[in-house]
Formats: structure tokens, C-alpha cells, sequence
């Protein structure tokens, strides 16, 4: 988990976002909605992960090697970079 109180707070609040969004997926798949709007709501809760995942993943990198700007920050930077394409 971040060491940095605001990176905490904002990665609580996307856990808070996704929970609301499996929630409604919850609400669709008791209803009985259609399969659409249902494949729509899985879309955006794998993609709310992913957002989440790479977050998570960068903050740790930060925490871990320092962050781009310092030193050896050039090799921090493309690490980010490369997680930041492959989690999108």
C-alpha cells in the first residue's frame, strides 16, 4: 500500500468507486437486464480494476525507487512509462 497519505486516500476512493459499480452490476444481474447494459458494467468494473492495478503498482514503484525525477529517475521513469502501457 502507498506510503504517501494523498496516494492513499485517492486509491480508497477509486476502491469506493469500484464497489459502488459491482454494486449496480449486482442491482442489473437481480433485475434481469439485458445482456448489453450488463456486458457494458463488466467493461467499465475490469477497466476501474486495471485503473486501480496501475496505481497501486506506480505508487509502489515510487515508494520503492524513488521517484522520476531523482536520481536513477530516468530508469524509474520508463518503468512507469511501460506499466503505465501495459496496464491501458
Amino acid at each position: 500500500m502507498p506510503n504517501d497519505p494523498e496516494d492513499k486516500k485517492r486509491i480508497l476512493a477509486r476502491v469506493k468507486r469500484i464497489t459502488g459499480q459491482c454494486e449496480a452490476l449486482t442491482r442489473a444481474l437481480e433485475t434481469g437486464s439485458d445482456c448489453g447494459p450488463i456486458l457494458q458494467q463488466i467493461a467499465a468494473v475490469r477497466g476501474a480494476v486495471n485503473g486501480l492495478m496501475a496505481e497501486v503498482l506506480e505508487a509502489h514503484i515510487r515508494d520503492e525507487f524513488g521517484p522520476p525525477e531523482g536520481e536513477g529517475g530516468a530508469k524509474t521513469g520508463e518503468l512507469l512509462a511501460l506499466v503505465r502501457s501495459y496496464l491501458k
